[in-house]
């Protein structure tokens, strides 16, 4: 990160009461939980976002989760990025990822979208991949499930009950980015804290 940014916190999901408690959009209850530890409202409407603008111990951050679907989540990231003058290298994007056992959370920068099209969205609007991000185990489907139906499915209640301490860890994690830095925070999560 660099020196006094303004940090841009991103949860990607998919709009709409019927994808909120989906697995897709883990990403949207981070920033919600995020938002509310800090008693930050996400009541602003810009460029196709939710945002809202704070301070967290010194630091400016702006938390937003893109109103488009999954797969354009990039348009909206962009403008709001550009309107505030907001650095690639301090965005931290957070998201669902298949490739992750369910609870597990990961750190990475500068890397492919890895078949997320929501984070290919991204790379293409920016035309980088140097951003941060947060991402969060829903794991692979079981059987002959598809992805599709999978990442649009609710989780499981025994699944329900455990997603609110990872939830409150993927939280952590973010706020440790902000504030140790991106190599400290890597440290931390990545050797599964």
């Amino acid at each position: 990160m660099s020196n006094n940014p303004i940090v841009l916190l991103a949860g990607l999901g998919n709009p709409g009461v019927k994808y909120a408690r989906t697995r897709h959009n883990v990403g949207f209850r981070i920033v919600d939980s995020f938002a509310d530890r800090f008693s930050i409202s996400l009541d602003k409407s810009r460029f196709d976002t939710k945002y809202s603008k704070g301070a967290i111990k010194g630091m400016k951050v702006i938390l937003t989760k893109p109103q488009s679907f999954m797969n354009q989540s990039g348009f909206p990231l962009r403008k709001i990025a550009s309107y505030f003058k907001i650095n690639t290298s301090d965005i931290i994007v957070v998201h669902d990822d298949l490739d992750l056992e369910f609870g597990k959370i990961k750190i990475v920068k500068n890397r492919g979208h890895g078949g997320h099209n929501g984070i290919k969205s991204i790379i293409q609007a920016f035309g980088t991949k140097d951003f941060i991000r947060v991402r969060i185990g829903i794991g692979r489907p079981h059987g002959s499930k598809e992805v599709i139906s999978h990442v649009l499915s609710s989780f499981q209640n025994n699944e329900e009950r455990e997603l609110k301490t990872i939830v409150e860890k993927s939280v952590d994690t973010c706020l440790m980015i902000m504030e140790q830095g991106l190599g400290k925070a890597m440290t931390f999560c990545n050797s599964g804290f």
